[in-house]
Order: C-alpha cells, then structure tokens, then sequence
C-alpha cells in the first residue's frame, strides 16, 4: 500500500475529490475541474479562465508561465490598461470552455500580466465602490434624456479607467448623446452592453422556487427559448405567477423534461374520444403522463364517478367501441370498481393526544 504523504505529493489530494477541483464555490458559473489531480495536466495549454463580476469570463494566455491555480487574483490585460479577475479554470477543460465560448477571433484571447499586487487591489477597491453610485446616477440621466431603457449593473475595469454599462431595452436605442453625458459625469472610457431579462437575472443571482439557486447563475451559460407549449405538454396549469422566474419570463426548467413527456404522451389515448360502457359514457378528466395512467368523469364539465385506468386498457376500450362493442366497466376484463372500505373511526388515533399530554404536564408542574 502507497504511503499517504507520498500520494498527497503525486495528486494533490488525501483520499476522494480534489479539493484542487473545486476552487472558489462562491464564484457564478464555476466549473469543477475534474481533471486538477491528472499529472501534466496544466502543461497541456497556457490557456487560464478568468472571471469578473458575476457572470462576465474571460480567456487569457499565461505567457508568463505563472503557477496559477483556481481562486488566484490576477492582473489581466485589457483596452485600455488592465483588469483585475479571479482563475476559474487552468489546464486541459479550458480549451473546451474555449470552444463552448465561440470565441471569433484569437484576438479575443489576451495576456495575463502578473499576480495582482497590494497596489492593484487598492485600485480595484476603490473602483469597485464606485460602482452603485455610478449606476444611480446613470439611471437619471438616461431618464432625463427620455431613453426607453434600464441599466442594470455597472462594472469599473480592475484600473478604474473603463467602466461597462449594462442594460435592457425592449426596442433599439440611441445611446450617443447619453455616452458623452456618462463620460463628462465619470470621466471614464464608457462601454454600453446589452442584455435580456435572463442574462440580468444570472449576474444578480437568486434563489428560485425550487429551493436551489438560479440555473443561469450556476451552470447555465446558453439560453434557449421557452415557450408554452412545453407548459401544455407536461400538464402544468397555465398560471403566469407560477410559469415566470425571477426574470419574469418563463422558466428555463420547463425545457428540461419536455421531451420525456412529449415521448410518453404519444402513448396516451387522445382526450377528445368519449369511452363507452353498458353503464356510462366517460369523458377525459385527467392524466398522469409518466406513470400512463387516465382518469376519467362521467360528467363532462365536472368531476363524477371518477375511474383511474392505464393508457392501454383505455386504448382497448377506444377499439371496442369502434368496433360497435361495449364493456360492462372501464376495468380490466369487465372488473367493477370496489366501494371504498368504511373508516372504522374507533381504530384510528385521535391527533388531540398530543394536546392531552400538554395539559398533563401542566397540571403536574402546577401540583408540585
């Protein structure tokens, strides 16, 4: 068996995950690095992620040949001066984050300076406060310039010299006069961004009804159009405060399963066909789609005499009934459902226990 200390020195690592891998948990986007521990791993490419505020990434070269893990801050190259950031991703998956990217141009990818000194974090900090009152009071002034538009978030550059205006319009905007009023009121290279409601809510981030924190400030890079109809396949009620996210538009998560549930629904029989019994006519009340199970009503407008059946005794019953033939119930071989079993009250435990125990243990304190 290997020595523990040797094993540590040849991965990195005492025993399951890397904690290499894992990096800097607080950062949006982060990605685990499940190749940290594989010899030569950071020889493969000089090729570093780096990260800004909230979801905005960036790829650099180490032309330096720095020793560069995950949570280091850096000084990066940019235009003008330089930008202060955090290594993400170092090592082969950067090359696939690359290609992920869609990165144009190789002109996209600039250098790594150095290690970010004591004198460039007190310029980051100073920049970074800047901030909030920087969107403040953009916000009026696009407002007194009547602009249909929203500024969201403001990022300074790491030197302060450049400062990015995030925004959301609905229609095109002329943003000329307000860029010369932005930079005469900060005295900074100004750069106005665009984004979409999704794109806002992954830089502010959120905790989503689920429980868990937002798709599009954890994983989720690429967005796809939602539409209702994936509402409609998996049998969701078409409630607006229930389908809208934290950005107000449909939720990312009803794109996950749709697919499963289109494929399942092409085996349940269709809702406009009325099953026939000797007894009854049934009409589609509901249905349970993974499960293949179908609920139907004798009434058609509310729910009367339910009877729950599987897809494929419903498609059975769907060709009798073509065929001029009737069965006696929905039930499987003419099988009529068994009324429900009475409740024998006197079995069952009565929830004001609990409450009796409480006042027991009153009057024993009151006695002593």
């Amino acid at each position: 068996m290997e020595n523990p200390k040797e094993y540590e020195i040849k991965t990195g690592c005492d025993r399951g995950l890397c904690h290499q891998a894992i990096g800097r948990q607080d950062r949006q986007l982060n990605t685990y690095d499940w190749l940290a521990d594989v010899p030569g791993n950071t020889d493969t490419t000089d090729l570093v992620e780096v990260q800004f505020k909230h979801t905005r990434k960036g790829y650099y070269h180490n032309v330096n040949n720095l020793e560069l893990k995950k949570g280091d801050i850096v000084a990066v190259e940019a235009n003008p001066g330089h930008d202060i950031g955090v290594v993400t991703l170092t090592g082969r998956l950067v090359n696939l984050q690359v290609k992920k990217a869609n990165l144009k141009s190789a002109d996209d990818i600039r250098r790594i300076y150095r290690i970010a000194r004591p004198v460039d974090m007190e310029k980051y900090h100073e920049a970074k406060a800047r901030e909030h009152a920087t969107m403040i009071e953009s916000r009026q002034i696009a407002l007194g310039l009547g602009l249909k538009m929203k500024i969201g978030d403001v990022e300074y550059q790491g030197d302060g010299n450049k400062a990015i205006f995030y925004y959301i319009a609905d229609e095109r905007v002329d943003f000329r006069q307000l860029i010369k009023d932005l930079a005469a009121a900060f005295h900074v290279r100004i750069e106005m961004k665009q984004i979409g409601a999704r794109q806002e809510a992954g830089r502010i981030g959120g905790t989503g009804p689920c429980g868990r924190e937002l798709c599009c400030a954890t994983w989720m890079k690429n967005f796809v159009s939602v539409g209702t109809q994936a509402a409609r396949f998996q049998d969701i009620s078409l409630n607006p405060q229930k389908l809208a996210g934290m950005c107000a538009k449909l939720k990312c998560c009803l794109n996950y399963e749709v697919d499963d549930y289109v494929e399942a629904g092409r085996r349940m029989p269709s809702r406009d066909v009325i099953l026939q019994t000797l007894d009854a006519d049934y009409y589609y009340f509901k249905g349970d789609i993974l499960a293949g199970l179908v609920t139907y009503s004798t009434d058609k407008n509310i729910a009367s005499n339910l009877e729950t059946i599987s897809a494929e005794r419903a498609k059975k019953v769907i060709e009798m009934n073509r065929r001029g033939e009737k069965p006696e119930s929905l039930e499987e071989d003419g099988l009529k459902k068994e009324p429900p079993k009475p409740v024998d009250l006197a079995t069952q435990e009565n929830i004001a226990r609990f409450d009796r125990a409480k006042k027991k243990k009153k009057k024993k304190k009151r006695l002593q």
